[in-house]
């Protein structure tokens, strides 16, 4: 794997994002390498994913530091493992304008809407309260006003009769898991 582009995924729960990047990374054509997994939540269960393929993780928890702060010991990291591209996988956390500005257009984001509509929390809910007929969700690279960059790729789903928000969910997360690797592989081929 040594002519794949170093990634480093940056999680803070479940890692089901990441587990789809991982196994993408099993192809052998895919042309990126996740070579480090980030959490600002310590116990996350995504960092089990990593470890258990033997990958560098960095989990440190962010009470108490300044935004600028702990994203510079991130940042630190990522550049330690000659990480080339970022994406965020859950990663439930605000980054500052300076970290973003040093991955400018290597670092990306998924997001479970069909962006520009329902940037932020509470997608699921959002949709179907608004009464649209579809939803889905979107790969964008990431700028530093909230889920507001360049999108890369999205995939929708029909919202039907009876959805909740769970059930919304299960659903956007099969395209999530099928789009997330593609637009990855996408972006570090650009590179």
């Amino acid at each position: 794997m040594a002519d794949r582009t170093r990634v480093g995924v940056l999680i803070s729960g479940r890692g089901s994002n990441l587990k789809a990047l991982l196994d993408a990374q099993a192809s052998a054509d895919c042309p990126y390498e996740i070579a480090l997994v980030v959490s600002n939540v310590e116990d996350a269960p995504g960092l089990d994913f990593a470890r258990a393929l033997g990958i560098a993780t960095f989990a440190k928890a962010h009470k108490g530091m300044k935004r600028a702060e702990f994203d510079a010991l991130v940042d630190a990291e990522l550049r330690a493992h000659n990480i080339e591209a970022v994406a965020l996988a859950g990663y439930m956390r605000l980054l500052s304008p300076g970290f973003v500005e040093g991955w400018a257009g290597r670092m990306i984001n998924i997001h479970p809407s069909l962006l520009p509509l329902y940037k932020g929390l509470d997608t699921h809910q959002r949709a179907i309260e608004a009464g649209d007929a579809k939803h889905g969700c979107s790969v964008h690279l990431v700028t530093a006003e909230l889920d507001d960059g360049p999108i890369i790729a999205q995939a929708e789903v029909p919202i039907l009769p009876g959805d909740t928000p769970d059930t919304l969910a299960a659903r956007v997360l099969v395209e999530e898991h099928r789009l997330y690797p593609l637009a990855l592989a996408e972006l570090v081929r650009t590179l």
